[in-house]
């Protein structure tokens, strides 16, 4: 009896059958909709590196035969034959995909399946329909994949574009395909394809059924192998013309061009004026936001821009800057509150100021509250705080990062613990947490100390570790914060927008209130610190306060709120 597999679900093929000579059919259809179901054979890196093992209608079979496109069989829209015992060392991912040949989106199509049949009977399928999709174009159906042994994964993950964006997904490249000439049509369709059923067949269709006229082209099968039977009127009727297929065909692995240094949009390189205070020479302005290029000049450490000026169109302005008198923050000069953008109407125009933003880096702010990281760049896990994830685009996976029962003994015992997740795999993840501002601090080398509270998610390249502030005054006599070293990235929130200042000897902070600081920073308990005692009359409510001391191009951050 064939297992019934949810998205998701995963199991060793030697758990489903002991054969590896496996059919795969796929059934998609949706009314008026045209779909191209293909095959990717992927190495180690989930890429493309060898164009041969990408098996679809135009190329339906690998090189040694271990991947076999057969055609519409067995009420299958299309099928496969999958050797598992004959595929190459260097193929580790066998993904099967469905994309939409023309307009259309997945959310049209109806119910759908991917089912693996081995010795002529049904081992597993996996069910999908249109309402699990929105405006999607293709579809990462399920993947053979190679962990030690090989396993089966229903993926049933929806991709925006069409067989294109899957083939650059996968690290290849395309071409348009040229027109063929008027006089080959008939041409194509005069014979059936190589392995699909003969014409004669309502009867149910054969494994690998080949036309009558040419017996010798098919390959013999082996003796286990052959699709379960189907009644006669699920059969497909005689083979039709094949479509002339409008999608562009593969040309070769594409070529990753050189990438930007990590952290950093592509953009061309800046002559930089003076760094202000705190920021790293060569390194973009701006606490915790990647500003576009042509900003303009900032104003003198600790001066508010002048009244009524404005950043250059479409940028955000920066923290601390306010908008012109009387317009809301992301509104367009010159609109009306409440109306729709003077650019354009309709729910487009409403809608643009929205619009997601372009990424050029492998973390970019959305807004102020969600921020954006994209897995296939800098090639790392992200550790991110459990239930910070708000949506992904792609082939993502989410697992569980224990802290270890040491690492639980020191979290309980500091109030340092963090419940993080670990984010892998192709896509774009999106994370925010309760509408708190967030920020990315890029670490070159350098350290930076965060209290935990205040840390949303962070590279899993970066050392991170609990950090000890000694003090006499304070209750239980020490302070803890986590201390991240290396090279990466750091995702802090805050409540509001926060400050940044420079060390200096007579900088102070309340507890309560900081957010970070740099770790070459000294930090001391400030001498006027004073218990809270009910029975103090006139007590201010200042509890600990810090000192922070250190060499010019230290900083601290501080938000306007208390914990």
């Amino acid at each position: 009896m064939a297992r019934e597999f949810q998205r998701g679900h995963k199991a060793k093929i030697s758990d489903l059958t002991a054969g590896t000579d496996l059919y795969v059919g796929v059934s998609i259809a949706g009314p008026g909709l045209t779909f191209d179901i293909s095959c990717f054979g992927l190495d180690a890196n989930e890429q493309l590196s060898d164009d041969r093992y990408f098996v679809f209608y135009n190329q339906p079979k690998s090189p040694e035969e271990s991947i076999q496109q057969l055609g519409a069989q067995a009420g299958d829209s299309e099928s496969f034959r999958v050797t598992l015992d004959r595929i190459p060392a260097g193929i580790h991912r066998l993904s099967f995909t469905a994309s939409i040949d023309g307009d259309g989106q997945m959310s049209q199509i109806g119910p759908g399946y991917i089912r693996i049949v081995a010795g002529g009977e049904e081992v597993v399928r996996y069910s999908f329909t249109g309402s699990e999709f929105s405006t999607e174009r293709a579809l990462m159906i399920g993947d053979f994949y190679l962990k030690d042994v090989w396993r089966f994964a229903a993926v049933g993950q929806g991709f925006d574009g069409g067989l294109a964006a899957l083939l650059k997904n996968f690290g290849g490249e395309v071409a348009e395909e040229e027109a063929a000439p008027e006089q080959q049509v008939p041409a194509q369709a005069t014979g059936a394809p190589g392995f699909a059923p003969p014409p004669q067949a309502a009867a149910p269709a054969p494994s690998f059924g080949a036309p009558a006229q040419a017996p010798a082209q098919a390959p013999a099968p082996a003796a286990a192998f052959a699709a379960p039977p189907q009644p006669a009127a699920h059969q497909p009727a005689a083979p039709q013309q094949q479509p002339v297929h409008s999608a562009p065909t593969m040309v070769g692995p594409l070529t990753t061009p050189p990438a930007a240094p990590y952290g950093q949009p592509p953009h061309p390189p800046q002559q930089p004026g003076p760094p202000s205070y705190g920021q790293v020479p060569g390194r973009q302005p701006g606490y915790g936001g990647q500003v576009p290029p042509p900003a303009p000049a900032p104003a003198p450490y600790g001066q508010q821009p002048a009244y009524g000026q404005q950043p250059p169109y479409g940028q955000q302005p920066s923290y601390g800057q306010q908008p012109p008198y009387g317009q809301a923050p992301g509104q367009a000069p010159g609109q009306v509150p409440g109306q729709q953008p003077a650019a354009g109407a309709g729910l487009a125009a409403a809608l643009q100021p929205y619009k997601e933003a372009p990424t050029g880096a492998r973390w970019t702010p959305q807004n102020q509250q969600l921020m954006r990281v994209d897995l296939s760049m800098g090639g790392q896990a992200v550790l991110a705080r459990q239930g910070s994830m708000v949506l992904y685009q792609g082939k993502v996976d989410f697992s569980y990062k224990g802290a270890g029962f040491a690492g639980r003994i020191v979290g309980n015992a500091t109030g340092q613990e963090m419940q993080l997740m670990r984010c892998t795999g192709r896509g774009q993840v999106f994370l925010a947490e309760t509408g708190a501002h967030l920020h990315a601090i890029e670490l070159q080398g350098d350290g930076i100390c965060v209290s935990a509270e205040n840390v949303l998610a962070f590279d899993e390249s970066l050392q991170h570790e609990v950090r000890r502030i000694e003090g006499h005054g304070i209750p239980g006599g020490a302070l803890f914060t986590m201390q991240f070293q290396g090279s990466g990235t750091v995702i802090v929130k805050t409540h509001g927008v926060p400050v940044v200042l420079p060390v200096t000897p007579t900088t102070f902070a309340d507890s309560n209130a900081i957010v970070a600081w740099s770790s070459a920073s000294q930090v001391i308990i400030s001498s006027q610190v004073r218990l809270r005692r009910n029975a103090y009359p006139g007590h201010s409510g200042e509890t600990v306060n810090l000192q922070f001391r250190g060499a010019p191009g230290n900083f601290i951050v501080v938000q306007p709120y208390e914990v």
